[in-house]
């Protein structure tokens, strides 16, 4: 009896947004349409950088990790989303809930170290433009975003291992809409004080340094854009960093406060996780194309060549 009590659920059930029932016909709308945009937005990203030429620079290459990264995570929560919304069966399977718990803590986790090296790397095109293409090579790009990649994946296997250690007495109702270790750890009727110290340890580099690398990189750009003689010279500059500080914003700020909140606002952390899951991946290439006059000509010489 006692082993049953800790045994690993087969399925857990997830409350996702079920005490707002006349919620979920308008949100699968909302996730439905948010969801092909942001497949067919970041995939284009990606595609349009490998085959125009002026668009393979360090720039646009760590782009085209943040896009991949906005499809993986996207990929991991919106098809399950979407089925729980759809239908009556608000179940997951326990392999479908562990694979989210490892991804989408993997992905989180690199994102939040990939906007900082995107911040270096413009901090790098304004404030050192002579040595740009000298500091950012292409190998040491490549050795940055492995680096964001790899830092991710050690935190996720280490955080999401541990939690999967857990007891769960039989438990296995989430409040949420899908698997988040957070949410997995309040389930445990265990000690999980060595969980939360290691979630809160684990969230120091992603969650605390690398948007302190972000505030570093851009109030040494905002000095070096002031110092600069022409207004045009600030406006193109300003220009250069503003899509990213965008979606810097919209990435740290809901995150932050999600993980620094009260525990008993449930029903408020499931709506700030949704639109933490699902507003950024569709926006992001959105404010890099509308924003970018380089992505803008680049589909403009498609389309053109498309047409002749």
């Amino acid at each position: 009896m006692e082993r049953e009590n800790v045994t690993f659920p087969n399925t857990f059930f997830l409350l996702g947004f079920s005490e707002f029932p006349w919620l979920e016909t308008p949100l699968s709308a909302v996730v439905l349409v948010s969801y092909i945009l942001t497949l067919v937005g970041n995939s284009s990203i990606i595609l349009l950088s490998l085959v125009d030429p002026r668009l393979q620079t360090p720039m646009y290459f760590f782009l085209d990790n943040l896009s991949l990264l906005d499809l993986s995570v996207t990929c991991t929560i919106v098809p399950q989303l979407l089925a729980n919304l759809w239908g009556p069966d608000k179940t997951i399977a326990a392999w479908g809930c562990i694979t989210q718990a490892y991804l989408f803590h993997w992905t989180s986790c690199t994102e939040c170290a990939l906007l900082a090296v995107m911040a270096i790397d413009r901090y790098v095109a304004i404030c050192q433009p002579l040595r740009y293409t000298l500091i950012m090579r292409p190998w040491v790009c490549v050795q940055m975003a492995a680096a964001c990649w790899s830092s991710g994946l050690v935190n996720a296997l280490l955080q999401a291992t541990l939690t999967l250690q857990l007891p769960l007495c039989g438990q296995h109702t989430l409040d949420h809409f899908f698997c988040e270790l957070p949410v997995l750890i309040k389930l445990a009727c265990g000690d999980t004080t060595a969980n939360d110290l290691a979630l809160a340890i684990g969230a120091i580099p992603f969650g605390m340094v690398a948007p302190l690398l972000v505030l570093i990189s851009y109030t040494f750009i905002a000095r070096a854009v002031l110092k600069l003689p022409s207004a045009e010279g600030r406006h193109k500059a300003l220009s250069t960093c503003s899509s990213h500080v965008v979606v810097v914003t919209l990435y740290f700020g809901p995150g932050i406060y999600i993980y620094f909140q009260p525990p008993a606002k449930s029903s408020q952390a499931r709506f700030l996780s949704f639109f933490y899951c699902i507003i950024p991946p569709v926006l992001n290439p959105l404010i890099y194309t509308l924003r970018n006059k380089d992505m803008k000509t680049a589909w403009k010489r498609i389309l053109q060549s498309r047409v002749q």
